[in-house]
């Protein structure tokens, strides 16, 4: 879009009081926001309330300084990184999936791929968020990373929203499954600030990984911090995206419940990896398991519910995924000869009763659960906690 243009959509996005809704009763009775903004106030009377149509008749403060911030961010992209694109709901390039959704964005900002920008950035019915907790356990962790990257390479698109914990975890997953050759976008990570930020700040290497190989969204205008209210917001963006959410670990009051119901809402797919009874992080899949989500124990289940043949992506080697129940094959086979393995079993334990199990003294203990967790076969949890991994 021009210059002007670009202005227009921005005014129509600060105008106060005029939220979604609003907007796109005025943009299907006007046509672009410069029609809108041409329009004498008793026409826009007849679309909006009184007060929206003052508003819309008066210049918001911020709007000058945003329309020139958000020309600079467009032609700022250098001719080596990614790109950086605004798509409105008039562009065809804004995801059909997302339009269909109760509550559209009027703009998305991107950055990726130049290639994925210039024509359609998202797959039209290849997405599958995948959400969880920020502080998984670390077999949640690893179910993540394991699920995506075995999806990907099934040929999804994996949706998620770089927090950290599971959201991170997906997003390498399917980082891990991608090729140099972006014809689709590996992951997308829809945030909760504006595209010129970071946050955590700790995923700032990942989110620069996402742009060259798959798309960082946001509705919000640049400048935008991280306010607590646009997180929950924003996941109706990321279930809106994707046919079907799996939800790899969550509490009972977390947002991947919030992401989950608004998947219902859609009418998308639910998703649900059920954990150890003992772990606060597996209450809220097995409450979405109740609630009929689909209990799933590997890539091939979800592939199957969502009804997709399991096409890999092009130049991904064709290994079997190491995820699920071969997972658990391999776990029982390599605690056959460990003690210490047999006794963690997957739920966390601590030391005490750990030594209950065992029969070891403590001191033993400590130096092979020590020896296990360099090898990558237990992790240490807080409060003095171990997990025996799944691949372990």
């Amino acid at each position: 879009m021009d210059h002007e243009e670009l202005g227009a959509w921005l005014r129509l996005t600060l105008s106060p009081g005029v939220g979604n809704g609003a907007a796109r009763r005025l943009l299907s009775r006007f046509g672009l926001p410069q029609a809108i903004f041409q329009q004498p106030e008793a026409a826009l009377q007849q679309c909006v309330t009184n007060a929206q149509a003052r508003a819309l008749c008066e210049i918001p403060a911020a709007w000058q300084a945003l329309w020139d911030t958000t020309a600079q961010w467009l032609s700022g992209a250098g001719p080596e990184g990614p790109a950086r694109t605004i798509v409105t709901l008039g562009d065809v390039r804004y995801p059909q999936s997302l339009l269909d959704t109760e509550d559209p964005p009027l703009l998305l900002y991107l950055t990726g791929p130049a290639q994925l920008l210039a024509h359609q950035p998202f797959p039209s019915d290849r997405c599958l968020a995948v959400v969880g907790s920020r502080n998984p356990t670390a077999q949640g962790a690893e179910n993540a990373r394991l699920f995506s990257r075995a999806l990907h390479g099934a040929g999804l698109t994996i949706v998620s929203g770089l927090a950290l914990g599971v959201d991170a975890a997906a997003h390498e997953g399917a980082l891990d499954a991608s090729v140099a050759d972006v014809s689709a976008a590996a992951t997308i990570a829809v945030v909760g600030t504006g595209l010129d930020r970071v946050y955590p700040r700790k995923n700032l290497d990942l989110a620069r990984r996402i742009a060259a190989r798959g798309l960082l969204v946001s509705e919000y205008p640049l400048g935008t911090p991280p306010l607590a209210a646009n997180f929950p917001k924003r996941n109706r963006i990321i279930s809106g995206l994707s046919q079907g959410t799996l939800v790899v670990e969550a509490a009972l009051a977390s947002g991947s419940l919030i992401t989950a119901r608004m998947a219902v809402e859609q009418g998308r797919e639910v998703f649900a990896i059920p954990g150890s009874i003992h772990a606060p992080q597996s209450r809220g899949c097995h409450a979405l398991i109740r609630q009929g989500a689909k209990l799933v124990e590997s890539a091939q289940d979800v592939l199957e519910e969502l009804r997709l043949p399991a096409t890999t992506v092009p130049g991904l080697p064709e290994a079997p995924a190491e995820e699920g129940a071969a997972l658990e094959e391999r776990a029982e086979a390599g605690s056959e000869n460990n003690p210490v393995l047999t006794a963690l079993g997957f739920d966390p334990l601590g030391l005490d009763a750990l030594v209950a199990r065992t029969g070891m003294d403590t001191a033993s203990l400590q130096v092979m659960l020590l020896e296990l967790e360099l090898d990558g076969r237990v992790a240490r949890l807080p409060g003095g906690l171990f997990q025996r991994l799944g691949h372990g």
